[in-house]
């Protein structure tokens, strides 16, 4: 559930800079009925819920990050939702450096991107009664340092129910020990492991079942093949290939004679 943006500690005012930026969400026109997930398609588990915690950050910079980073916290930005096409204000905020390894590490970092989280803002880490707001969000990006992939800064965009949010969906591939090509020796070439829809805020997809059990030898599938909420909009080619069924080359198959 969304919980609307209140501003509790008023004294605390001073942490709130706003700034211009391209937001990459639009406005859903208010509908008869709510949006909820349909029987049979991927729904978030509710065992992974968990509140990401974060206190105001004043200022930005190559030094405050380096000093965030040394101090276990990271430097990271919640993105307004204003009407999604000329941008809205942002908000300076750290999270906990451990807290948000641990999600990645345990979700991994495409099911991470498309998960939503509740984010709330306090005036101190260990201060539960004193905070500045509770608001649902999704990690628009994530950066790791290369070779460690430890976290260095993390992008979150507000997700109230109104809002229709582009989301690189990831691919979970099913039925590979019953596809008749890949029965037959032929291999699989994964061409996509995420894909992008523009998703209302309420049903985005953890992640988008690919059936492969029916898959023979030089088959594929297409974008447009899978199988999504309806509410979903593609924002990429139907024609553009996901998953392919290889043969084996002329040379393997002399090396097995």
């Amino acid at each position: 559930m969304y919980l609307p943006r209140h501003h509790i500690l008023t004294r605390l005012s001073p942490y709130r800079r706003h700034f211009s930026h391209s937001a990459a969400a639009v406005l859903r026109p208010p509908g008869p009925e709510p949006l909820t997930y349909l029987d049979g398609f991927p729904r978030p588990d509710p065992k992974h819920d968990e509140t990401i915690l974060a206190i105001p950050r004043a200022d930005s910079g190559k030094n405050i990050s380096t000093k965030e980073r040394r101090a276990g916290r990271l430097p990271s930005i919640v993105f307004e939702q204003e009407d999604g096409q000329h941008g809205g204000n942002k908000r300076l905020i750290s999270v906990r450096t451990d807290q948000i390894r641990k999600l990645v590490n345990h979700l991994g970092r495409s099911f991470f991107l498309s998960r939503l989280f509740h984010l709330q803002v306090r005036a101190h880490f260990d201060s539960e009664d004193d905070f500045v707001e509770t608001v649902r969000v999704l990690p628009r990006a994530i950066h790791l340092k290369a070779g460690t992939d430890a976290p260095l800064n993390v992008t979150f965009i507000r997700a109230p129910s109104n809002a229709l949010l582009k989301v690189d969906v990831p691919l979970v591939f099913r039925g590979e020990d019953v596809s008749p090509g890949l029965k037959k020796g032929a291999s699989l070439n994964t061409i996509k492991r995420t894909v992008k829809y523009l998703c209302p805020a309420d049903i985005i997809p953890p992640y988008i079942d690919v059936d492969l059990s029916e898959l023979d030898v030089g088959q594929k599938l297409v974008m447009g093949d899978l199988k999504v909420h309806p509410a979903l909009k593609l924002l990429q080619s139907r024609d553009e290939a996901v998953v392919k069924i290889m043969g084996q080359r002329v040379s393997e198959l002399q090396k097995k004679k």
